[in-house]
Formats: structure tokens, sequence, C-alpha cells
């Protein structure tokens, strides 16, 4: 699924809440946003290297990304002082503007580079060898706005040692010494080759850290469980939300291509963050698979809920409610099975056991 279609149901769907009343146009919009920054915008993370320039690039990528990974990142490029995506083999893409050495008419490539395609994140290297004071000058901060174009306001600023715990330390205490710094210093992180538990968490900062349309690609970089449940759990959230919405809507059976495109959209989200490739199709055959959308069961669901709808008031209620209890059944089977490692037989039972909660009114997700 790529993402003109992407694009194509956000804006079928925003052309339908603008259909909606207004009481549930406005949050039908608003749990749309999250979804377009997250899928419809996505985009490569870009991280900003300053500090020593002793250790290669592709090095510092492979001890951050992929330390135990079996295949690492061979790219040995000299500093180009621009913005270079970097291949992380069988995990995804980020982009590295690495500045360490900039200098002169570099310093001015840089700023360019950095007015057109700001960083999210800054990473400051320590070889564990320089003299701090030569690599964190007094100035740090005023360097980083007149030289390199960054506002005072962003980006956040990680540390990166490979040198042992005592320098972590010793460059932790530096950087508290810099005025301002303390509100943009994320974490100081030691480096190993073999990675190591500060390593993950960092994993798990970035993911937090970075702007919703990159943290997908963080997510898929670092397979931090715990990253990659809160964005499903936030998916879920929003289709669902969006379900009852529409689910509620004396239309009868019209919501149906509606519904379980949207239902489709989000199972294939679940994909991709675990990692898989994004697919309809196998996102169609799961929801398939968990007896959702075919056999007896869904045309009698489907068949109660065209008649409610000829009951104004509760009638919708209730079809809103149902639409949304089967897409958080769907979403909650979609995460056990891609996310947790559950069999296809216990998804179907999660799915089951999901459908019975009852969805309240209006748009909010299933407790």
């Amino acid at each position: 699924m790529n993402q003109a279609t992407l694009l194509q149901i956000a804006e079928r769907l925003e052309a339908l809440a603008g259909k909606l009343p207004e009481k549930i146009r406005r949050p039908v919009l608003s749990e749309l946003t999250p979804l377009k920054e997250l899928f419809l915008r996505q985009r490569r993370p870009r991280f900003l290297f300053v500090g020593s320039s002793r250790m290669p690039m592709h090095r510092i990528v492979n001890m951050l990304f992929a330390p135990n990974a079996a295949e690492h990142v061979n790219l040995t490029l000299m500093p180009v002082h621009r913005w270079i995506d970097w291949n992380i083999p069988g995990h995804g893409t980020v982009s590295i503007l690495d500045a360490r050495d900039a200098a002169g008419s570099a310093v001015l490539q840089v700023e360019e580079d950095l007015k057109r395609d700001p960083a999210d994140i800054i990473f400051f290297f320590d070889d564990g060898q320089s003299d701090l004071k030569d690599l964190l000058v007094p100035n740090f901060l005023s360097h980083m706005k007149y030289e390199f174009g960054m506002r005072l306001d962003a980006p956040k600023i990680i540390g990166l040692s490979v040198g042992p715990e005592k320098r972590v330390a010793q460059l932790k205490q530096a950087f508290d010494a810099q005025p301002a710094v303390p509100n943009r210093l994320v974490s100081v992180v030691r480096l190993t080759e073999n990675g190591s538990a500060e390593q993950q968490r960092l994993m798990s900062i970035l993911a937090e850290e970075l702007p919703n349309e990159a943290k997908i690609e963080m997510i898929r970089i670092s397979h931090d469980r715990k990253a990659q449940a809160h964005v499903a759990k936030m998916l879920i959230k929003s289709v669902t939300a969006i379900c009852t919405a529409i689910g509620a809507q004396p239309i009868p059976l019209a919501d149906l291509p509606i519904l379980t495109t949207l239902q489709v959209v989000m199972v294939s989200g679940i994909m991709y963050v675990s990692g898989r490739e994004r697919s309809l199709r196998g996102a169609t055959e799961f929801i398939a698979a968990l007896g959702a959308n075919v056999g007896v069961a869904m045309l009698l669901r489907e068949a109660a809920r065209a008649i409610l709808k000829f009951f104004p008031g509760w009638g919708n209620v209730v079809c809103g409610m149902v639409a949304g209890a089967g897409t958080y059944a769907i979403g909650r089977a979609a995460t056990a099975y891609f996310l947790e490692g559950a069999s296809l037989k216990d998804a179907r039972r999660t799915y089951l056991r999901s459908r019975k909660k009852r969805a309240p009114p209006g748009l909010e997700m299933p407790e």
C-alpha cells in the first residue's frame, strides 16, 4: 500500500467527515490528524551529529542502530556535510548530517541543509579521549544557533560517548554546566560495540522524542515493543473512534465500504509497525481469517445494524457501538498476532473476546 492509496483514503474520509453533524465532524477530523502524521506524512528521522570526528560515521551508525545485527552498514564516506540516507540492513533508513568537523564554507553548507530540512535530534559524539573543554565549548548553544542555524527551542540533544562510565558522568556534568542545555538534553548514553541496556533504552527514547511523522521508521529500526504497542494503541483508538462515529449515522449499509476500508488500513498499519511490509491484501486476509468479515455471523450482524438504523436515536447509537466494538476487536487481535507473537487461533480468541466489550457512545475507545 503506497502513499497515494493512503492519500485517497484520507481524502475520502475527510470528505465524508464534512457531511457529518458538527458535533461529530470535529472529533472525527481530530482523530484523522495523528493517522495522517504517522502514516501519510511518514518520513525518515533526521539526526545531526556534532562533537568528535575521530570515529567514522558508519561505525557509529552500527553501534547505535545495529550492534548485534548479522549485517552492518559498510558505507564509508568522507564527510560531505549534507543530509545522507543511511540504510540499516533489515531495519530501515535514517538521514544523517555529519557536521562534526565542519569549518569554513562547510558550516554554510550545513546551515543551508538544516534550514531546508531541520534536524529532529542532535547527537553530540564523544570519542572518550578528547578534552571535553575542547569538544563542548562554553558558547556551545550560540555556536549551534548561529553557525548551524538552530533555534534554541529545538531540537533536543543526546550525548553519546564510547568512554568508560566515569567519562559518561563527566560529559553529563559538562552539559549541565552549559546555560539552557539541561532543558534540551534528553540523555547521555554510553555506546558499546555489542549493544547494552542503555542503547536499547536510547531506542525507546528516540521513538518517544521524534515527531509523529518520523516515529514509524524509528520504531521499525529499533523493534522496540513498548513503542510498537504505543503506536498500535493510538491507531486502534483513532480508527475505533472514527468507525463508531460513522456507524452511528442513519445511512443503512452505505457505511460498510468505509468501515471495511478503515479496518483494513488499521491492520496494515499494525503490520507495518511490527516490521512487516504494509499490505492491504495481507490485512484483508488476516481479517478474513478472524471471521470478522465473512460468514453467516457477519451477515447477521450487519443485517441487525441495518434494521436498527431505521429506528432514529437509540438505534443509531447502538449501530455506532457495534461498529466501534468490532473495529476495536480487530485491532486487538492484530496487535496480539503481529506484535505479541500470538498464534492465529489465539488472535481469533482475542477478537471474539474483545468484540463482546461494548463500545461506549461517542468517540471514546473501549477500555
